[in-house]
């Protein structure tokens, strides 16, 4: 007998617009997606947590934010993270390191993330996972800090990132330095994380895709994808937006790709089964 194949299907950057939003509740309604990651400072947060709790089947989760976006908290209490207007720094590599070597900044880490942590809490939605704006989430400084609260907030599921970079060579050879180089980085904070997560009964998905195809989770990438996966509990991560902005550069084509019926033929062709991290901590 064929083993299960769970698969999560989850939007980012939930709260970050109307246009976000709506593409995210269309996308849920009309087609593949069962999971979503919510931005709590984002513009348009508190309109998600109202779409949130009239579809209770998409799973909710929280998008960390420590980089490219605002603080929950005021920039008086947090001088080392944000500037004077609350914004995070907008360079990902920087904050890494600043993250990783400044005492200081760690001790307002700690602070804010409690803060993101609480304020979804205050939302009253479940939260189903735990992952992060730009994949911060897991530099081992922020990933320690969510382990530690894991029990307070109810923490069970995080996002590991973890493709195979010859299955996404295969379909599409593009910014192939650039996905050589995140394969080996993420490679080796997926090893730290899982070692992290296991040690704390943190669950993780075998598998991950999105990152390498950032922008560009489409229709015909998702086809030749799918065939190739053989996890048992899989994520596919979009950003779909009604128009493409900044943040959602590719949002139109990813929408199309999670309304796309061939999607999800192939999906019930190959056998895998929709499910949401949520359903599958319980399992």
């Amino acid at each position: 007998m064929n083993k299960s194949h769970f698969l999560v299907i989850n939007a980012d950057d939930f709260g970050f617009s109307h246009d976000v939003n709506a593409a995210i509740i269309q996308a849920h309604e009309e087609g593949i997606l069962t999971s979503t990651s919510l931005m709590v400072t984002g513009d348009a947060a508190q309109e998600a947590i109202a779409l949130a709790k009239n579809h209770p089947h998409l799973a909710v989760g929280l998008h960390l934010v420590l980089v490219c976006g605002k603080s929950v908290l005021p920039p008086a209490q947090i001088p080392h993270l944000v500037d004077s207007q609350g914004n995070f720094s907008h360079n990902p590599t920087q904050a890494g390191l600043n993250y990783q070597f400044n005492q200081a900044t760690r001790a307002e880490l700690r602070l804010e993330i409690a803060a993101q942590l609480e304020k979804f809490r205050d939302s009253g939605l479940n939260l189903s996972h735990v992952d992060g704006h730009l994949h911060l989430h897991v530099h081992p400084v922020i990933l320690n800090i969510l382990t530690e609260f894991a029990g307070e907030f109810q923490i069970k599921f995080i996002r590991l990132p973890s493709e195979e970079l010859t299955k996404n060579l295969k379909i599409d050879r593009r910014n192939l330095l650039i996905k050589i180089v995140w394969s080996i980085v993420f490679g080796q904070l997926r090893n730290y994380g899982e070692s992290l997560l296991k040690a704390h009964n943190i669950k993780f998905a075998d598998r991950v895709y999105g990152l390498l195809q950032t922008g560009n989770m489409s229709e015909e990438y998702l086809l030749s994808l799918i065939p190739q996966i053989e996890a048992e509990l899989v994520e596919i991560y979009a950003h779909p937006a009604l128009v493409n902005t900044d943040i959602n550069n590719g949002g139109e084509i990813e929408l199309k790709a999670l309304l796309s019926h061939k999607v999800r033929e192939l999906l019930t062709v190959k056998g895998f089964e929709l499910s949401n991290c949520a359903k599958v901590t319980c399992l």
